[in-house]
């Protein structure tokens, strides 16, 4: 029993250190998200330092994975996939809907309703981003343009353009969202209309 708990402790740091290059994030970066030490986290990845519950949690949220995923925990046999929701400051929550690091990303947002639609904070970021309304008014601005989209409407955009999304009332709304690295779009295949 101690040396699997030893051989997954001494496998966290090279899965840190993959993570952490598939998302081309630096330890000065990982640092500021975690409140972890440059130094700690370089000893994490290394294996000179064993981590500790403490130092997991933060980093596995950071990451956008399961804690399991980095401690490599062993199958418990339940095929169901247990997604952890995520809640932001703002109340929003965001739900993970792919646990694969890298490429295109898979996410459901979730704003709840407000006794009065917030202020746009547009901001940018490398990348490509598809949306789908599923319920509710989304407000987008993007650059210049003010938009709202009902269910059922879809967006993309390079996320390089100031953009920021939020109730367009005080209804809750919910979207799904597809974010990809510059130059990973997501493609729409659609049957030609009948004639």
């Amino acid at each position: 029993m101690d040396d699997d708990i030893d051989r997954a402790l001494d496998a966290v740091g090279p899965r840190l250190r993959a993570l952490r290059q598939e998302r081309e994030t630096t330890l000065a970066e990982l640092s500021a998200r975690t409140g972890i030490s440059i130094s700690t986290l370089s000893r994490l990845e290394s294996g000179n330092r064993r981590p500790t519950l403490e130092q997991l949690l933060p980093l596995a949220r950071a990451h956008g994975v399961p804690l399991d995923e980095l401690v490599d925990a062993p199958p418990t046999g339940d095929p169901r996939v247990h997604l952890r929701p995520i809640t932001c400051k703002n109340g929003m929550t965001v739900l993970p809907l792919t646990r694969r690091p890298g490429g295109i990303q898979a996410y459901k947002f979730v704003i709840p309703s407000s006794k009065r639609p917030q202020e746009p904070h547009p901001q940018s970021h490398e990348g490509y981003e598809w949306v789908y309304v599923l319920n509710g008014q989304l407000r987008l601005t993007l650059g210049e343009h003010d938009l709202t989209l009902s269910p059922g409407e879809a967006a993309e955009f390079d996320t390089r353009t100031p953009h920021w999304f939020g109730a367009a009332t005080t209804q809750p709304v919910e979207y799904l969202c597809l974010i990809g690295r510059q130059g990973e779009r997501a493609h729409i295949r659609a049957a030609p209309k009948a004639t």
